[in-house]
């Protein structure tokens, strides 16, 4: 009796069902390949969205850097999304802006200070001593403006924003602005002197 050849489809060749190495393939025929194994899954977890390369780090950090540049234009410009806490709201503004409309004589003492420092390079004691006597005569009458434009800027508050609404450290933001130089100000000046808000 003749035996019946063997099937092709068995001979040597993996069922259906299964691959080369015996690992048994998906039940679904449509995803063609085995399932990864755990280890291999969390490694394309922990692998970055973002390449980490140095193109992408410079990139980053142009971005950084013109965030910065504009948080400090808009800080200068006076834009309040930019402003930090002490410099927001109206009567800050308005603080500021009745310090830059005049003159003060705080904004003379870093220049005074530096005449003083060379003064102290010369080697004659009655000019040291005299120079160093003037500078704290100027500071006791820059203290003194500081107190008056502190109470004019309580007193215009008071009179535009209410005696009730007057906010707290007014006067002492306003007496601390008088004595930085106009150009090293911020938020920058926005009004010219003479200008009263």
């Amino acid at each position: 009796m003749a035996k019946t050849p063997p099937d092709s489809a068995t001979d040597g060749a993996p069922s259906e069902g299964a691959v080369a190495g015996g690992s048994p393939l998906a039940a679904n025929p449509s995803k063609g390949r085995a399932t990864p194994s755990r280890a291999a899954q969390e490694a394309a977890r922990k692998r970055p969205l973002v390449p980490d390369t140095k193109e992408a780090k410079a990139r980053a950090k142009m971005e950084l850097a013109n965030q910065r540049e504009k948080a400090r234009l808009g800080m200068a410009a006076g834009d309040p999304k930019y402003l930090p806490a002490r410099d927001q709201g109206p009567q800050r503004k308005f603080a500021r802006d009745f310090v830059d409309s005049g003159w003060h004589l705080g904004e003379a003492v870093m220049p005074a200070m530096v005449f003083v420092i060379v003064a102290m390079f010369i080697p004659v004691q009655a000019v040291q001593y005299y120079a160093f006597v003037a500078l704290w005569i100027f500071i006791f009458f820059v203290v003194g403006d500081m107190v008056i434009t502190s109470i004019r800027v309580k007193r215009a508050a008071r009179d535009k924003f209410g005696a009730d609404r007057l906010e707290k450290g007014l006067g002492w933001y306003s007496a601390m602005r008088t004595i930085q130089m106009r150009f090293m100000r911020l938020p920058k000046a926005q009004v010219k002197r003479g200008q009263h808000p």
